[in-house]
């Protein structure tokens, strides 16, 4: 479970968080949404403990992030960022690096076997052996997203994981993580753009905006008014199939 209260953060004289506060149960996938600007990448590095905030805690499994060494943090939380570097390692070296902060004198049987499981999880065996600067952008971010599951976090951290995907990778690398979480009782954030995509998806919201929580929730969260708030756009909710879809008036 991840519960963050009261968080803050400035950059110099500029407040870009205030009073961040809201909470996830293991399979939770939580879509992070708003405008540019509003703060959503600041609260993932906040998480991350890439930026320490001003104020505010952050507790896994009732543990405060900011306590952890740095070993410790790495069992807790991975991150998936939109841009990785991309190596010239194999795929399958690539995963293995997500065993690190489990590793003492060298790999273990039990290493290999789980980064195996991935592989077969994400559909991704035929490649192992290929070298990731060789793959496609959408299969690359598979790679990253498949090194986060072997590290075997608590808490997954997604910053616009399906940027410059097309429509098919988007869909499939989303419903890799959501039953990924909810098979492994991970928690995941995912600042996310697509509306449709959160919808689809995510189970929880949370929605930014001005850098403060404009609300947070299950799918009842996201109405129209909501839409019109935080983007100042015009929007239709509808359902179809059991499913929730938006569509975005010209």
């Amino acid at each position: 479970m991840i519960e963050v209260h009261h968080l803050s953060y400035s950059y110099g004289k500029r407040q870009v968080l205030r009073d961040i506060s809201f909470a996830a149960r293991p399979g939770d996938c939580v879509g992070i949404l708003g405008n540019n600007g509003a703060g959503k990448s600041t609260l993932i590095a906040c998480l991350n403990r890439i930026r320490k905030p001003d104020s505010g805690t952050v507790a896994v499994n009732g543990k405060n992030i900011y306590d952890m060494d740095r070993l410790e943090a790495a069992r807790q939380i991975a991150y998936v960022s939109q841009k990785n570097q991309i190596s010239e390692m194999t795929v399958y070296d690539t995963i293995l690096l997500g065993r690190m902060p489990y590793m003492k004198w060298r790999l273990s049987h039990a290493d290999y076997a789980l980064c195996d499981e991935i592989l077969e999880l994400t559909g991704m065996t035929e490649l192992k052996l290929r070298y990731v600067n060789e793959l496609s952008g959408g299969e690359a971010q598979k790679v990253m997203i498949a090194r986060a599951f072997v590290q075997q976090p608590q808490l997954l951290l997604l910053d616009e994981p399906t940027n410059n995907l097309d429509p098919k990778n988007q869909y499939e690398m989303m419903r890799l993580v959501r039953q990924t979480a909810q098979d492994r009782g991970m928690v995941v954030l995912v600042v996310i753009h697509d509306l449709n995509l959160a919808l689809h998806y995510c189970n929880r919201f949370l929605f930014i905006k001005g850098g403060t929580v404009y609300s947070f929730g299950d799918i009842e969260t996201i109405t129209e008014q909501t839409l019109l708030d935080v983007y100042g756009i015009h929007a239709t909710l509808f359902t179809r199939n059991h499913r929730r879809f938006a569509i975005i008036e010209s």
